[in-house]
């Protein structure tokens, strides 16, 4: 089973490649910039039907939530448009999408954790694109899954868990906002559930819609940055005071 999967510099994407090494019949190709630029379209399908996927993984994004503000022509030709044309690409080879979505898709009101079935109401230019990202897919090849995760972190790309280990190495306190909550989500649990519902789709499974996949336990920022430092001190990394 082949897995071509977009975003080849992000976390998700490295994450696949980690886990297919492990897997008995598992081949994972990551494909990006240049050949592949959601904001080209016209890089889109040619660069996919020369990967010669069994299953496509699009896991490429504007990710940039407060620049999306400034730039929305930009987050949606990525997220909406380019997410579409690479369902297209995936469908005109008639393989399935397993397409990559956010949390913030929601307005984040919820006195608890949203289900799939919960009215959407993006209240961000970056949430927006994505939620007409999910539409595009789901308009261009009926044999997909979205997959709605949040709070990605890794030892890959750029995310939270990196950045407070930067900074606790040169600072003795950072201030972090304890007014948002999430589910922090290791890309690496990403991947390992993407190969599995790769396998049943590649054995003809029928399955395709929606599907929230994020971590089961949930914090605030301030109380997450609190347990890395916390766990860093512990095996001699560095730590710093949080500040809410």
């Amino acid at each position: 089973m082949r897995l071509v999967v977009t975003g080849r510099d992000g976390q998700v994407a490295a994450s696949l490649l980690e886990a297919g090494q492990a897997a008995a019949g598992v081949e994972v190709i990551a494909i990006g910039r240049p050949q592949l630029d959601l904001a080209r379209p016209d890089t889109v399908i040619e660069a996919i039907a020369a990967a010669k996927p069994d299953i496509v993984v699009s896991a490429a994004a504007y990710t940039a939530v407060d620049q999306a503000e400034d730039e929305p022509d930009l987050a949606f030709a990525v997220n909406a448009v380019g997410a579409g044309k690479v369902a297209q690409a995936a469908a005109e080879l008639g393989v399935p999408i397993i397409h990559l979505s956010t949390d913030y898709v929601f307005d984040g009101t919820a006195p608890g954790a949203y289900v799939e079935t919960d009215a959407t109401a993006p209240r961000s230019v970056y949430g927006a694109s994505k939620l007409a990202g999910e539409q595009a897919v789901a308009s261009a090849n009926p044999r997909h899954l979205i997959l709605r995760t949040a709070w990605v972190y890794s030892p890959f790309g750029k995310n939270f868990v990196k950045t407070m280990l930067r900074l606790a190495a040169d600072r003795d306190e950072i201030a972090v906002v304890a007014d948002q909550w999430g589910n922090p989500t290791s890309a690496l649990d990403i991947a390992d559930a993407i190969l599995h519902a790769a396998a049943q789709l590649h054995e003809g499974a029928a399955t395709s819609g929606i599907y929230h996949l994020a971590g089961t336990g949930e914090a605030n920022w301030s109380g997450f940055a609190r347990h890395i430092l916390d766990t860093s001190r512990v095996l001699g990394g560095p730590w710093a005071r949080i500040r809410d």
